[in-house]
């Protein structure tokens, strides 16, 4: 490709909105350009990139055996009301009519249409394990889009899934799937760090997300400085500083020799911070009780206290109820803070927040602040371990200007349910061995799900099993981001002076610069340029008519990972030389002419080679 027929409308100055480097050079360097706020158009320099990593996440999908088939963007809102996902996706979810008045969706995610399709051609085990996939485009309606294609409104994204008749086949190709993943990451020239995570409205048992650091990730990750335990910090644990309990007896028995509970004033004292200075005492020593407003919970609730006057509904005949809303009491140490989303996942809640003032005084008689377990009848106590190590701790008594000292755990309050809902934070202990944890900021480019039976129970998808009895499949959910991914490739690779691709991914692998494009350079370019694309290396000729530092400093901006530059001084050597220089390096190397094109496709060769193994 010769530069003076291709579209490369490079910018000096950076954007005003772009924040991080991928966002800036994407511009810079004619590779995006942005037709509203959260939608993005791909230049022919940008479009060459996408095809790279789109193509190296099909081959390495098809490796899996799953097959590609490519759904329909726009998809019958009925399905979405199948799944029940209609309202819990919430204003997000772009939805429209046609002229008939029918609902439709603007695919988000493609698990409905993707097991709608496969309801109606499952019929046997035989047709088991199953996995299909599409790389296609989906729009969420981001409050703030933002970061470019980091985080867009339109975007790519990889989707696959997966049905079997066993959760043991869906554990092999959930494992399939992530060293997948891992080449697909490691091909792009990515370093990713695999981390457990929240499995959140996808729904399931199991979740692993891919994650690239970053400055500005959405995602805080928990890492031990001593093994290789990484995860989300909406799924990390941590090993206990407390003493755990084990059974309520254990517990009884604990505070079998604490004085007994009783009531002391505390008056105008609400917060953990002023019980620490009226008690000069620490956070640790309190309990401390919220109260959450769940929405859509799938658990039978009908035997918690409370709830017995909840609205409920059924999404089918076979699935648990679903509560459209419901109150609970969270008791956690009085140092820690609760983790929204493990207490979602606890509730199987699509969304969980602290409940309104008003709801508090009305749940629990008592001002806001002066909530504890205690007494509390009218609501399902939730508590995290750490409460069943507390056999002598200050809580709310639900009264005003009161606490109770002395409260112990099985004593005087138990629990409907104990949980692991603290949020994990820098400092705490690895589970796995002991060692000191610290965060990072991460973005997400993948993640892998075992869905279970959350969509093929809800949307009745059935086969016949070998003995002729209905059953259903367990699924598996397997996303990329494409957008992202080669945005994370310029988040890696870059300088001051532009973007530096690795060869896998580069728009091209080599630019040909000629000092002045005519006469004898002209000749030794063109050559040049047949030479390496006869051999199958892709070049980008610079014919313009410019000065030399405009193309080296476009070469530098855009990134091309080998530069060649021709003039008549080198030409003009016995032995007739020209500069080559990698992108990633700072010198440059004079090579014979004839020797150019050899070297520069065993170098890239290598490098592929390299990215590839």
């Amino acid at each position: 490709m010769n530069y003076s027929s291709a579209f490369i409308p490079t910018l000096r100055e950076v954007p005003a909105d772009a924040v991080i480097a991928s966002h800036r050079l994407m511009f810079r360097s004619g590779l995006l350009r942005k037709l509203a706020n959260g939608l993005f158009a791909y230049l022919p320099l940008g479009l060459r990139s996408f095809r790279k990593v789109e193509q190296i996440v099909r081959e390495e999908m098809n490796a899996t055996g799953a097959l590609e088939i490519k759904p329909s963007v726009v998809v019958p809102g009925e399905l979405w009301k199948e799944s029940g996902r209609w309202d819990s996706m919430g204003e997000s979810l772009l939805r429209l009519k046609n002229r008939l008045n029918n609902d439709f969706v603007v695919s988000p995610t493609a698990e409905e249409a993707f097991t709608a399709i496969v309801r109606d051609e499952l019929s046997s085990y035989r047709q088991l394990p199953l996995a299909l996939y599409q790389i296609n485009t989906k729009f969420r309606d981001e409050i703030r889009p933002r970061y470019g294609v980091m985080r867009g409104r339109e975007f790519t994204m990889k989707d696959a899934y997966s049905w079997h008749t066993d959760d043991k086949s869906l554990d092999g190709t959930y494992q399939a799937m992530g060293r997948a993943y891992r080449r697909i990451f490691k091909r792009c020239g990515l370093s990713v760090i695999p981390v457990r995570a929240d499995s959140g409205a996808m729904g399931g048992s199991g979740s692993e997300e891919f994650m690239v650091e970053s400055e500005v990730g959405d995602n805080t990750l928990l890492l031990c400085k001593s093994c290789e335990y990484a995860a989300n910090v909406e799924k990390a644990s941590c090993t206990p500083d407390f003493q755990v309990r084990p059974s309520i007896e254990t517990a009884r028995a604990a505070a079998a020799n604490t004085p007994a509970c009783k009531k002391i004033e505390t008056p105008n004292v609400k917060t953990i911070n002023d019980l620490c200075a009226f008690l000069k005492t620490e956070p640790k020593a309190f309990i401390k009780t919220l109260v959450y407003r769940a929405v859509n919970v799938e658990l039978d609730l009908s035997s918690a206290p409370g709830c017995s006057k909840l609205e409920r509904k059924k999404i089918s005949a076979d699935a648990p109820s679903v509560y459209s809303e419901a109150f609970f009491a969270v008791a956690i140490r009085g140092d820690l803070d609760v983790n929204e989303v493990k207490l979602a996942a606890v509730l199987k809640a699509s969304e969980v927040s602290l409940a309104p003032d008003t709801d508090v005084v009305r749940l629990t008689g008592a001002p806001v602040g002066f909530a504890g377990p205690v007494g509390l009848s009218f609501l399902p106590i939730i508590i995290d371990h750490t409460v069943t190590g507390m056999e002598d701790a200050v809580t709310g008594a639900l009264e005003k200007d009161l606490h109770y000292e002395h409260a112990a755990y099985g004593r005087d309050f138990e629990a409907w349910m104990i949980e692991d809902v603290r949020t994990v934070k820098a400092g705490d202990r690895c589970p796995l061995c002991g060692g000191e944890l610290y965060t990072k900021m991460g973005n997400e480019l993948g993640h892998i799900f075992k869905l279970g039976y959350k969509y093929t129970r809800s949307m009745n998808v059935t086969y016949l099993d070998e003995n002729g009895k209905t059953q259903m499949p367990v699924m598996g959910c397997y996303g990329i981001g494409v957008d992202r991914t080669l945005a994370s490739v310029i988040e890696e690779h870059h300088d001051e002076a532009g973007i530096i691709w690795p060869a896998s991914v580069a728009p091209y692998h080599v630019i040909i610069i000629p000092i002045k494009y005519n006469n004898e350079v002209k000749t030794a370019a063109d050559n040049l340029a047949a030479e390496l694309t006869k051999a199958g290396i892709e070049v980008l000729l610079d014919d313009r008519n410019e000065r030399p530092g405009v193309k080296f400093n476009d070469a530098d901006l855009t990134g091309i990972p080998w530069r060649v530059v021709i003039g008549d001084k080198g030409l003009a050597q016995p032995n007739p030389q020209v500069e080559i220089k990698r992108r990633s390096e700072k010198e440059n190397l004079m090579i014979d002419t004839d020797k150019a094109a050899a070297l520069l496709a065993q170098k890239i060769r290598e490098e592929l080679a390299a990215l590839n193994s």
